[in-house]
């Protein structure tokens, strides 16, 4: 996804297969306060047959309850589909409208909005912008060439044109398994799941040696550095064998001890030529929508954390402080499908997500992005049946697994919650990323075809990919293979595939296990487990014999490699 900043003049036509923007350029005897309107419009990501492209108008006349922009094109582009306005075409004429919720719009106020199209031939810019019947001009803030790459100024999509850093603690693991050394130079996520972790534990890496080894690993293209930061205050309230060291109202120390170190830590000059991604805070912020309260999930642990803050605080924190550092690219933790899927979820979590964006000093400007299926299971794209399917004369929604879900895989919850987030106010640049580290189901078990029309869950059990008893299910899930491998814009939104999650680190262990990490025994690790209402009391599909959260775990290792989609 493109997010450049750049003004280009409009007459600067984009040719086919690249990216840019187009402004329409002001007259010279015009001056700044005499513009009435400004333009921008960005075209994020292209692809042989079509765009994705961002809009935003800045209005510097007197104050609107509703506004129109409209342009043309010279091509033969058509408007497909949009989101936060009205977008019509007629001919190459195309007009955006305001949506009832966005229609105010303030002297010197700003509104965003974006859209898909299809083209052929050349997706040349628009040059000539109107708002309301005024044409628009632009300001572009001294514009000018965007700074190279690699001095420390974000690019649009970090993956783009980048190696990304293979950890050499974890390539090691995975290169001493029976043919591990098909995947062990693939990049993975670098957990900082405590505050020991920034230093290095037990004689292992810290922030800095991994940073130093990238550095070396870079050479002189560009490379990403994938970060977890998971540390928060009462950490998972919502499941016991992530649970981490700082207690629910320690919400001082995570800022003094754990955030503060890393941001001067990743500040430091010498590493202002890596891009660095953070995926900050996996599992919090949607138990505050999903587990407190009075919905049967609920968890006093997740309601104590509700009530107090610590989870909008702790993660408002995070994205203040590393978002100050030019080349950090912060990615929120966003759930999965089915997790947030749900109507009663879907725009809370959104509304969640825009709350810790702007506490404690930070700004939606502070999200690069967001990134869903961290550490989980959900299949990244269903192909033998649609949410909008229908069988025996029941919804595709009424059947057991999807359980009137609105998305049956990661891919479309990625794509549609990226809008919502858009929606809601987080820039219309955003763009987000998928775990694949384990969401493959391939293997002697992946469904070749639809399942039997009999009814509604023979056809969608028999048709899935996912082969979890539920989709609830999280906790190092019997069957599951490697998924895609990394990969940089991979569809339109999606910034990356990645695997955030290091394949064969386990979930959590089988059965109580001491250890000074904070770590937790949660039962869903348990493959005799029943059950509980986040898994609608179904067996918890658990391997046996599995070792603390985080530590090494050949046999699932093995079991990843043996069921990867794509094979091995």
């Amino acid at each position: 996804m493109s997010r450049t900043r750049t003004a280009i003049l409009a007459a600067m036509a984009l040719v086919a297969g690249a990216t840019g923007a187009a402004v329409a350029a002001a007259p010279a005897d015009v001056g700044i306060a005499a513009i009435p309107c400004t333009v921008d419009y960005k075209v994020q990501s292209q692809w042989n047959t079509g765009f994705t492209a961002a809009v935003t108008i800045t209005n510097n006349s007197a104050a609107k309850s509703s506004w129109a922009v409209k342009w043309s094109y010279a091509g033969n582009q058509q408007v497909t589909s949009g989101w936060n306005a009205k977008i019509t075409q007629a001919g190459t004429a195309v007009t955006a409208a305001n949506e009832t919720y966005n229609g105010t719009l303030a002297t010197g106020g700003s509104v965003s909005f974006g859209f898909n199209g299809s083209y052929s031939g050349t997706n040349s810019l628009p040059t000539t912008f109107t708002l309301d019947g005024v044409t628009c001009n632009v300001d572009d803030g001294g514009g000018g060439p965007t700074t190279p790459p690699g001095t420390g100024t974000r690019v649009d999509n970090p993956y783009a044109g980048a190696k990304v850093y293979v950890n050499p603690e974890w390539s090691a693991k995975a290169a001493a398994e029976t043919g591990g050394s098909r995947i062990s130079s693939q990049p993975t996520g670098v957990w900082l799941d405590r505050i020991a972790a920034i230093n290095g534990v037990n004689g292992g890496m810290g922030l800095r040696a991994h940073l130093d080894a990238a550095l070396q690993q870079k050479g002189t293209g560009e490379l990403v550095v994938q970060l977890v930061i998971y540390n928060l205050p009462g950490r998972d309230c919502a499941a016991l064998a992530s649970n981490g060291e700082l207690g629910p109202t320690e919400i001082d120390r995570y800022k003094t001890a754990y955030i503060d170190p890393i941001a001067a830590i990743l500040a430091d000059t010498k590493y202002a030529g890596l891009r660095i991604v953070t995926t900050v805070e996996i599992d919090s912020l949607p138990n505050l929508v999903t587990n407190t309260g009075s919905r049967p999930t609920a968890t006093p642990a997740c309601d104590v954390m509700k009530a107090n803050g610590n989870y909008v605080k702790g993660v408002g924190y995070a994205l203040n402080k590393l978002g100050d550092v030019p080349n950090v690219y912060n990615y929120v933790d966003a759930g999965h499908h089915g997790w947030i899927g749900w109507d009663d979820n879907f725009g809370a979590s959104a509304d969640v997500f825009k709350q810790a964006a702007t506490a404690e000093g930070a700004t939606v400007n502070d999200v690069h992005g967001f990134i869903t299926n961290t550490a989980n299971y959900s299949a990244l794209k269903e192909n033998n049946f649609t949410i909008n399917d229908n069988v025996a004369g029941k919804s595709v929604r009424e059947s057991k697994w999807v359980d009137w879900n609105r998305y049956t895989d990661e891919l479309s919850f990625a794509q549609a919650f990226r809008n919502q987030l858009v929606t809601v106010g987080f820039p219309s640049t955003i763009g987000m990323l998928i775990d694949t580290s384990r969401n493959g189901w391939g293997g002697t078990a992946r469904p070749a075809g639809p399942g039997a029309t009999t009814t509604v869950d023979t056809y969608v059990d028999g048709g899935r990919y996912d082969r979890r008893i539920h989709v609830g299910n999280w906790c190092n899930q019997s069957g599951a293979g490697l998924g895609e491998r990394p990969k940089a814009a991979p569809a339109t939104g999606i910034d990356a595939y990645v695997w955030m999650k290091p394949p064969g680190e386990s979930d959590g262990s089988s059965s109580a296990i001491p250890n000074d990490e904070g770590k937790g025994f949660d039962r869903m690790c348990d493959p005799t487990y029943t059950g509980n209402p986040r898994n609608n009391n179904n067996m918890s599909g658990a391997l046996a014999n599995s070792p603390v959260s985080g530590h090494w775990f050949s046999a699932q290792f093995q079991e990843l490699m043996r069921n990867a989609y794509p094979a091995l």
